[in-house]
């Protein structure tokens, strides 16, 4: 068992303001933080531990404090993985949530809270002008003259947006903005879900210099769906793959402008390949171009950080507070200036890699997890077993996938629930998921109770289809309350729910009530 210290609530808040580094990490399930967390922790689910530590906490000396309800033991086994990884500085919340709440301190409901939040800070801080739906449609009829951007990645547009939305994420926006858009009196709107990637686009423009009027969608899509107005589903309008050459110089200009506005440092390859190097600080590179480009040659080392998500779910990407991000676009200095204004006032240590992926630095690739090799097992060779009732299938894949199509007879768990789901299985037991490192994750809590004979469905369910076989389906099963790996509010809002639409929109503009005074001195935002 790892050698992990209790951190007290009262210790870990003084922690989370001492300025250095530190990894709060919570553990649990995706449906189980979303229902209540700590404001700044990271969430790791149990279930894929070991394939997001590396990039998260890529530093193995740098404080964890590891975070579950303080009743399932999850933080004390995700310590042991941990400590067996080579981290060493390993502290458990005593109490987890639960113990957090019982101390005075407040929990969080949501995902992406301190970038939610900082949104809705931005609006109050800078007075974003916005528009409602119903502005907008009479917009239309009356002819203005308007462009209505969707400042959310590309899946997430096709997905379902307002009609006639381009797809532009918010980081791209003032590169491409002129490219676009030719009269500087025409009105220009930015639209995205639900309110924070539509207020921070909408700030974007205005902080970059950009002389039209621009104005946020008040409460995005859903907004719209909600005064009734039909949303638009697969579409392929999106950003120009190329901007205008010509309008390079003065966005470069502008972009100077925020360099020396927010005090943006940029530094060059040779101190940042220094960081690199130091034992005792931590260093992200980011990559905020689009995914064309990244895929097209990066940085060794750097992640893929889509600017306007990596504002939106800075959480995602770089799981220690106060570790230095390095911010690289293509060596324009356009978009990693405007990514690291706004993480700036988020509270991130931030600054600008000069010449972007022009720059000679080499970074380092997080080392892969050594995960069990399991022996696979074929969808036929499965069928047979299935049908002589001579194995157990246990689905690890998520929760919603399995209601929609699983192996008939066969059960969902998860990680952390499956070495007490799979007592008394009928050997061999049979694990199912599309990712297969999933798999053997969970094949691990199952050789540590002494379950040896394991294997994995080649291909998963999409496998067993291919080869003819029939699957099942349950609205129900798992129930509701067995969905951790689901957080049933945030999603069932995509799907058109109504109340699930009514009770986002609510706790977004409800976050900055929940704020302490502490925790509200974290953001950098100016006060007017």
């Amino acid at each position: 068992m790892a050698d992990a210290r209790l951190i007290t609530p009262a210790a870990l808040q003084a922690a989370l303001h001492d300025g250095g580094e530190l990894a709060l990490l919570d553990v649990r399930e995706d449906g189980e933080f979303g229902e209540d967390h700590l404001l700044f922790a990271t969430p790791l689910p149990y279930s894929r531990l070991e394939l997001g530590i590396g990039s998260l906490v890529p530093r193995k000396s740098v404080r964890i404090i590891l975070c579950d309800d303080g009743r399932s033991g999850i933080a004390q086994r995700a310590a042991n993985r941990l400590a067996a990884l080579g981290y060493t500085d390993l502290f458990l919340l005593d109490g987890g949530t639960h113990g957090w709440k019982a101390a005075g301190y407040g929990l969080f409901k949501g995902v992406n809270v301190p970038s939610k939040l900082f949104g809705e800070m931005v609006e109050h801080a800078y007075n974003t002008p916005r528009i409602t739906a119903q502005d907008l449609v009479n917009m239309r009829e009356s002819g203005e003259d308007f462009a209505l951007f969707d400042g959310r990645p590309v899946h997430e547009h096709h997905k379902m947006t307002i009609p006639g939305s381009t797809c532009c994420p918010n980081a791209e926006l003032p590169y491409r903005i002129a490219s676009m858009v030719k009269n500087p009196k025409t009105k220009i709107i930015v639209n995205c879900a639900g309110r924070t990637r539509s207020i921070l686009g909408a700030q974007t423009l205005i902080n970059f210099g950009v002389s039209n009027p621009v104005y946020a969608l008040e409460n995005g899509t859903q907004g719209w769906y909600l005064s009734d107005l039909q949303l638009e589903y697969g579409s392929a309008l999106q950003y120009p793959a190329t901007v205008d050459a010509a309008q390079l110089p003065a966005q470069q200009e502008a972009a100077h402008a925020l360099i020396n506005r927010f005090n943006i440092r940029v530094v060059g390859a040779a101190e940042v390949a220094q960081w690199l190097k130091e034992p005792d600080r931590t260093t992200y590179l980011c990559d905020v171009r689009t995914p064309e480009e990244f895929a097209a040659g990066s940085i060794t080392g750097a992640q893929h950080t889509p600017g306007g998500q990596l504002i939106q779910a800075t959480d995602q990407w770089a799981g220690v507070r106060n570790a230095r991000i390095v911010l690289i676009d293509g060596g324009d200095m356009v978009r990693a200036p405007v990514v690291a204004s706004w993480l700036l006032q988020l509270g991130c240590d931030a600054c600008v890699l000069d010449g972007g992926v022009n720059a000679k630095l080499e970074g380092v690739k997080p080392a892969a997890p050594v995960l069990p090799n399991l022996p696979t097992i074929s969808a036929n060779e499965l069928k047979t077993l299935v049908d002589h009732q001579a194995c157990t299938v246990i689905d690890v894949g998520p929760s919603m996938n399995y209601r929609k199509a699983h192996v008939p007879g066969s059960r969902w768990s998860i990680r952390s629930r499956i070495a007490t789901d799979a007592k008394a299985a009928k050997l061999p037991v049979v694990l199912v998921a599309a990712e297969a490192d999933i798999a053997r994750l969970a094949a691990t809590e199952l050789a540590d109770a002494d379950i040896r004979d394991v294997r994995l469905l080649e291909g998963g369910i999409t496998g067993w289809i291919k080869a003819g076989h029939s699957t099942a389906a349950s609205t129900d099963i798992p129930a509701d309350r067995e969905c951790i790996d689901y957080l049933f509010f945030v999603h069932d809002r995509h799907a058109g729910n109504r109340e699930a639409m009514k009770q986002y929109l609510a706790w977004e503009t409800g976050l900055m009530a929940q704020l302490g005074e502490q925790d509200k001195s974290v953001f950098r935002l100016p006060v007017h």
